[in-house]
């Protein structure tokens, strides 16, 4: 296996993989000898599919819970198919709106020690940050015009992960929404080209 660095997208609610898969093509030609992943989150959704149910409260913990049990199986799957079960430290996730929570819930749980994270619109469930994996770096970029999931999102979990001892950026975007914009995306490649490469 000649690729050094695995990245694996996490989408968002109601979407697939496939529609994350346009980003690593724009990313690849400046991330040589990295393999792209985008798995589809397991639970179905009307449009799509879903990390968890967003019914009732979105922040009930013990929803983030009982998906970790599903998230953590379906992610040894992928690393261990792509060859990078005993190399989490080159492996990147990276998460867009209900993708970002799983992500973010992953490494700041401790499950999960992997290269770097990048979360668009994302939140950090109200939990206990384990410094287990506080040597993953982190990116939180976030629309301040975002009305899904307000921006302050970001700065909590920015200052949480921070106490708990993570190296974290954040960079909330004027005049963006709840979606990944085009300075976003450059700026993860450019957090990911210094952190995993």
């Amino acid at each position: 296996m000649s690729d050094k660095t695995l990245i694996v997208f996490l989408h968002g609610i109601g979407a697939s993989g496939a529609q994350l898969m346009p980003l690593a093509s724009s990313w690849r030609a400046s991330l040589p000898g990295t393999r792209f992943v985008a798995p589809d989150a397991p639970m179905h959704h009307r449009y799509g599919h879903q990390w968890f149910s967003a019914e009732g409260n979105p922040l009930d913990p013990e929803r983030i819970q009982t998906v970790r049990k599903v998230f953590d199986g379906l992610m040894n799957d992928v690393v261990r198919r792509e060859g990078f079960a005993d190399a989490h430290e080159r492996v990147a996730f990276v998460g867009v709106s209900q993708g970002a929570i799983v992500a973010l819930d992953a490494v700041a749980s401790g499950r999960w020690k992997v290269g770097a994270l990048v979360a668009f619109s994302g939140l950090l469930p109200p939990q206990p940050v384990s410094p287990a994996s506080n040597s993953t770096p982190v990116l939180l970029v976030h629309g301040e015009n975002d009305t899904t999931i307000p921006p302050m999102a970001s700065r909590l979990a920015a200052a949480q992960l921070g106490t708990a001892g993570f190296k974290v950026e954040l960079d909330v975007e004027r005049g963006t929404g709840h979606t990944i914009s085009s300075t976003g995306a450059q700026k993860a490649l450019s957090f990911l080209k210094k952190t995993l490469l």
